[in-house]
């Protein structure tokens, strides 16, 4: 007989928010994998649970050498329960290598189901609800963040990001920039815990708010794109992509092909909205440089 491998979703914030099962789950376990096992002992503390089994850590920087010593106990015929710091297991934290390695050995997989910050977030938003995309963690370089998010620029579904407080004020401006200023957002702070705050507005707005500096444990919940039929999006807005694509690292041509597939438009009038913002702006330099000659020569100042 194999085990179970079984998936606690944890609270969020508020402890009173855990699942009625965890407790009898923590209790039960032959194995109890933590993501920090100080924060299991407060949790089980709190919920008055004194675990029978075994506690292991299990986190990002062990996730990969620990996994195999696990899935031996569960074909050995063990439960282990998997549990993170919040929220639930695999979710942009450990355990999917965990939960694949489980079924490859056909051993059972079920959950505890528990408080979740995507759907928290979601539901408090205020934003679209009905069809929704998890996009985790954008990437912390500049460049592969703007790659990312131009990957999504034309999805009409709602968009949930997670992000740490010290760079969210870089996301949102580079949402701002390949979003738009006034796509509707909202950055969720501390999710059911005492200091929680929603704040919402356009990206524009919400990329200033937060360079002043926001703590906690943040969710981001974007609008979607609107719909626009072809024709709709003007020159300006199509060179502004194309330059977006070009500055996370592609090549002209493919972000003249890529930003004409998205707007349903012909290729050649993407790329003569590109020529004229270059031709435009080649003659704006030229004038300037005229103009300062003249000034020099004037004894003006420059």
């Amino acid at each position: 007989m194999t085990g179970t491998l079984v998936l606690a979703g944890t609270p969020i914030g508020d402890v009173a928010d855990a699942p009625p099962r965890l407790a009898a789950e923590l209790a039960a376990a032959d194995v109890i994998a933590a993501e920090d096992t100080r924060r299991l002992r407060r949790l089980t503390q709190a919920l008055d649970v004194v675990p029978a089994g075994r506690i292991v850590s299990y986190f990002e920087g062990n996730e990969a050498a620990r996994t195999p010593e696990l899935a031996d106990a569960l074909a050995g015929g063990a439960r282990v329960l998997l549990v993170t710091d919040a929220g639930m297991p695999s979710v942009s934290d450990p355990g999917y290598r965990l939960v694949a390695a489980a079924v490859e050995r056909g051993v059972k997989v079920t959950a505890v189901p528990g408080p979740s910050a995507v759907l928290t977030a979601l539901a408090v938003s205020g934003l679209p609800v009905d069809r929704f995309c998890f996009e985790g963690f954008l990437p912390r370089k500049a460049g592969e963040r703007l790659s990312r998010l131009r990957e999504v620029e034309g999805e009409r579904r709602t968009l949930v990001y997670f992000e740490a407080p010290h760079r969210l004020d870089d996301t949102l401006a580079a949402m701002t920039e390949v979003f738009g200023a006034d796509r509707r957002a909202a950055v969720c702070r501390e999710l059911t815990k005492t200091y929680e705050e929603v704040k919402r507005g356009g990206l524009g707005e919400l990329a200033t708010w937060a360079a002043e500096g926001v703590r906690g444990e943040i969710t981001v919940v974007v609008e979607g794109a609107p719909e626009s039929g072809p024709g709709e999006l003007d020159a300006e807005e199509l060179v502004r992509r194309v330059r977006i694509r070009e500055e996370a690292g592609e090549r002209r041509k493919e972000a003249i092909a890529a930003v004409a597939a998205d707007a349903g438009l012909p290729k050649r009038e993407v790329f003569d909205a590109v020529v004229a913002a270059k031709n435009a702006a080649k003659g704006t330099t030229k004038g300037a440089t005229k103009d300062a000659a003249k000034n020099s020569g004037s004894g003006l100042p420059s």
